[in-house]
């Protein structure tokens, strides 16, 4: 998604940054590709997670998210990501850590290379629709994460951004507690 707007009249409006998509190749990059994954927890503390459409890990399950465009900024990417990969707004909270993901091919070539800075949100409402690179959304409780077959990297993320949804205050939106 490109974002260009230009002021409409005179100097006293300043333009809107303008953002590029990354058009290089995500399959035997020349460098690692910078992405934001969110951890979307509802009032019930339940998980908003995402089966990927395309390869790397396509049916797999794990966090919404996508690839910074050139120019954005890390949490306008994360906010615009859910939007396009789901429909929905967030309240975006902070940076709890950084995932990597390393994939290569028969002859240990570096097939796909990805930096992810994974953030946790409240989920503000709307329905969660699979669109863009999502196969399908699912609200998962921690007594059903078994069945997502996460890895232990993913899980051992999933306990960090959960703890610190769990320590943050509730959004104005969201009265009832924890």
């Amino acid at each position: 998604m490109t974002t260009s707007q230009a002021p409409t009249s005179g100097a006293s409006q300043p333009a809107a940054p303008v953002t590029t998509p990354i058009t290089v190749s995500r399959r035997y990059p020349g460098a690692p590709l910078v992405g934001v994954g969110v951890a979307i927890y509802n009032e019930q503390g339940e998980l908003l997670l995402v089966q990927r459409g395309r390869p790397p890990g396509k049916g797999m399950w794990g966090l919404p998210g996508g690839l910074l465009d050139l120019g954005e900024k890390v949490e306008e990417a994360a906010r615009r990501e859910i939007l396009e990969e789901l429909g929905i707004p967030i309240a975006l909270g902070a940076l709890v850590t950084t995932f990597e993901s390393i994939y290569r091919d028969a002859e240990g070539k570096v097939e796909y290379h990805y930096v992810v800075l994974e953030y946790w949100a409240h989920y503000v409402g709307g329905t969660p629709v699979a669109q863009d690179d999502a196969a399908a959304v699912a609200w998962v409780s921690a007594a059903d994460m078994e069945a997502y077959s996460l890895t232990p990297r993913q899980l051992e993320v999933l306990a960090m951004t959960y703890a610190a949804w769990r320590a943050a205050p509730l959004p104005d939106s969201q009265l009832a507690p924890r």
